[in-house]
């Protein structure tokens, strides 16, 4: 149960559906409240297929690669390292990162890589390879972080209006300070694994 918890929160650190949230609405804001709805939803499902075919295959990408797990902990704390540095520094600057276009987005950028990104696939290839025999709770921590991810970003609108711009950039903050430690704890142990064997 305890894996459960611990896993699901990981994952919506890293899905950082606060911290997406003034990127949905900057590149969704010229389609109507039903049709962004429609395509939050579609976006969310498109990830949710590539995050399950991480999780399923992540262990034969590893031995096909021929990479050890410690390695995948090692850069798969690297690049949560970056991400929350990014998370940390730029909340301001997401608008800066986002297309102004008026076309409605598909697979890009929402679903890949705002959603499921490099770094949530690392780890869900990394999650796959320490639970192989536990699948099933890493399929349910799945479900639940994307579940509570889409309804942070079908209520965008109502969550905007609540904390406001510098409020949801301080959260973003505040998840970006929580992944570091996560990152960090997660480099340590690809190092400590890697010099026992």
């Amino acid at each position: 149960m305890n894996e459960i918890i611990s896993t699901t929160i990981l994952l919506i650190l890293i899905m950082d559906p606060l911290g997406n949230l003034p990127i949905f609405m900057t590149i969704l804001k010229n389609l109507e409240d039903k049709r962004r709805k429609i395509v939050v939803i579609r976006e969310m499902i498109i990830a949710l297929i590539f995050m399950l075919l991480f999780l399923f295959i992540g262990e034969k990408i590893l031995i096909t690669l021929n990479l050890k797990t410690e390695t995948v902990s090692i850069s798969g704390g690297i690049i949560l390292f970056l991400m929350s540095i990014q998370m940390i520094f730029s909340a301001e600057n997401n608008k800066n990162n986002t297309s102004s276009q008026n076309e409605e987005p598909f697979l890009v950028p929402l679903a890949i890589p705002l959603i499921a990104g490099p770094s949530l696939l690392a780890t869900l290839m990394l999650l796959s390879h320490k639970y192989i025999h536990h699948i099933f709770y890493l399929i349910i921590s799945l479900l639940i972080a994307w579940s509570f991810t889409v309804i942070i970003l079908l209520l965008s609108g109502l969550f905007l209006k609540l904390f406001g711009t510098k409020g949801v950039n301080a959260l973003e903050r505040l998840m970006g300070l929580i992944l570091i430690m996560i990152s960090t704890q997660m480099f340590l142990d690809g190092i400590r694994s890697w010099f026992k064997n």
